[in-house]
């Protein structure tokens, strides 16, 4: 009996400790910006009518998306933000987009990493939920109050809308050097809100008072940029309510939304080159894939991570490559000015069509993931691999994401992809999207198998912990009142549970 006690408590400890964290991760270090994009005026496309657009129109009239082009600031090695009006009066705040977790959360005390902060005794309308919040992110971690106020978008959707506020008052590690917002925009599903689904996301609330459909879509144009530290040359644009055709180029290929939580979605295989890595399709879910602007990298678990890295290696022009490269300790360098993206192969994601027996291939070219970071001595342009191992599941971050047009039909429950206008250079597009293919061996649900869902996950944590408490009150009791005894002395292993619980 001592032992099971024993063995229950160790089972309570464990559960009260499990840490489940968002994928985020922000690149932090000294770049040059010795590459300009050519950001030349957009046109509309011809054929936009024909390829469903039907939702990017807005009847009311209360959006204009020409107005939300390049409403963005930032580059994948520090995040792409966008500026916020926040409270009465209204204090201005740049905070990070990100669509792999759920709550608005801004600086609510000095950093020394940060310029400003959102002081809530100067709003008049701040309102405290009187409860606490915490996030821990894959890198970070932020603890504060939950709160709501009013907020306007200069340029988003019109009008002031009402939404819940998480006001970060400690942090570790999760506001860094050199960046340039105070504050994360949430954009993912409820499931994912901190403390708990009731707290209605930023988009979530942004829908149900502005009416506007429930869409967005997301370019952002670092592609092929280094980062500086003393301006943003990169950029990109966050449409609210629809999708901007001025902002892809061809088609629009979607793939199904698995689970509303993350923006789960399912890959099929990976190629490099023109190289199957010919891996069980359950191995690129494993756990999960999902879609997330505000991780920096493309994160692969660690069989798919190896396979990718063995053939670009095998298929690469350079011979006796720097591991440390690959494995994210070492940067590549070259004499400045010669490019070493000639080098290196593509990589191709196929993802599963609407249409289940069909898939769609979106395809980056090397200077997607052989990122320029910075320069030595004004002689050497020097590259990170824009790939990393992932321990919870695949993850298609920035590195893939600045290819392309990327909209969040949550209608339709569906992601699409169209080749970014913005992702050029030397007006070659950085990346392809090709389709349909045949989903021919390959299992018909590649997801199947894979590790249980963080809500569900959840759900038992909550029910351990149910158990735990009961079993607790229960040695309580077995300590407190004394053991029966049988009329021949002996002490016998008779449950006080059991005699009293129907009291």
């Amino acid at each position: 009996m001592r032992l099971f006690g024993i063995l229950l408590l160790s089972l309570c400890f464990w559960t009260s400790q499990s840490v489940f964290k968002i994928p985020l991760k922000i690149f932090a270090g000294k770049f040059n910006a010795s590459v300009q994009l050519d950001l030349r005026p957009l046109t509309q496309n011809e054929d936009a009518a024909d390829r469903g657009l039907s939702l990017a129109s807005d009847p009311a009239g209360t959006v204009n998306f020409l107005d939300m082009i390049n409403n963005l600031k930032g580059d994948s090695g520090r995040g792409y933000y966008m500026e916020m009006v926040i409270g009465t009066p209204g204090q201005t705040l740049n905070v990070l987009v990100d669509t792999g977790s759920s709550n608005f959360a801004v600086a609510a005390a000095a950093h020394p990493y940060i310029t400003h902060y959102f002081n809530r005794a100067l709003s008049n309308t701040y309102k405290s939920a009187e409860r606490t919040v915490a996030v821990k992110y894959t890198q970070g971690e932020w603890e504060g109050e939950l709160g709501s106020d009013h907020i306007t978008i200069p340029q988003g959707p019109s009008g002031t809308i009402i939404i819940n506020i998480a006001a970060i008052l400690v942090s570790e590690g999760f506001f860094l050097p050199e960046i340039n917002w105070q504050g994360i925009l949430g954009l993912a599903y409820p499931l994912l809100a901190r403390p708990d689904p009731s707290v209605e996301p930023f988009f979530n609330s942004v829908v149900r008072q502005t009416g506007i459909p429930d869409v967005f879509s997301l370019q952002m144009c670092g592609a092929g940029v280094s980062a500086s530290t003393t301006a943003d040359p990169a950029g990109g644009s966050l449409i609210m309510g629809g999708v901007e055709p001025t902002l892809y180029r061809g088609s629009v290929w979607y793939t199904p939304i698995l689970e509303e939580w993350y923006y789960q979605v399912e890959v099929l295989k990976l190629e490099v080159g023109d190289q199957n890595l010919n891996l069980d399709c359950k191995e690129y879910n494993s756990d999960k894939a999902i879609v997330d602007s505000g991780t920096t990298l493309l994160r692969l678990p660690g069989n798919v991570f190896n396979a990718v890295v063995e053939a670009i290696m095998e298929t690469s022009l350079i011979q006796g490559f720097s591991a440390g490269f690959f494995g994210g300790t070492k940067l590549a360098c070259w004499v400045r000015g010669e490019s070493p993206w000639r080098f290196f192969p593509k990589i191709s994601i196929y993802l599963r069509a609407t249409n289940a027996s069909e898939s769609f291939r979106i395809t980056i070219l090397p200077q997607l993931y052989v990122q320029p970071v910075t320069d030595i001595d004004g002689t050497l342009d020097c590259f990170r691999f824009g790939i990393s191992p992932s321990a919870n599941g695949l993850v298609i971050g920035a590195t893939v994401m600045e290819g392309f047009y990327v909209i969040f039909d949550r209608v339709k429950k569906r992601v699409g992809f169209a080749v970014s206008t913005c992702a050029e250079n030397s007006d070659e597009p950085m990346a392809e999207i090709a389709g349909p293919f045949l989903a021919e061996g390959v299992a018909s649900d590649c997801t199947a198998g894979v590790s249980l869902r963080e809500p569900l996950m959840w759900v038992i944590v909550y029910a351990l912990m149910a158990v735990c408490a009961l079993v607790l009150i229960i040695l309580l009791i077995l300590l407190i009142l004394p053991c029966r005894r049988h009329r021949d002395g002996e002490i016998t292993d008779e449950s006080s549970l059991v005699r009293h619980r129907i009291k």
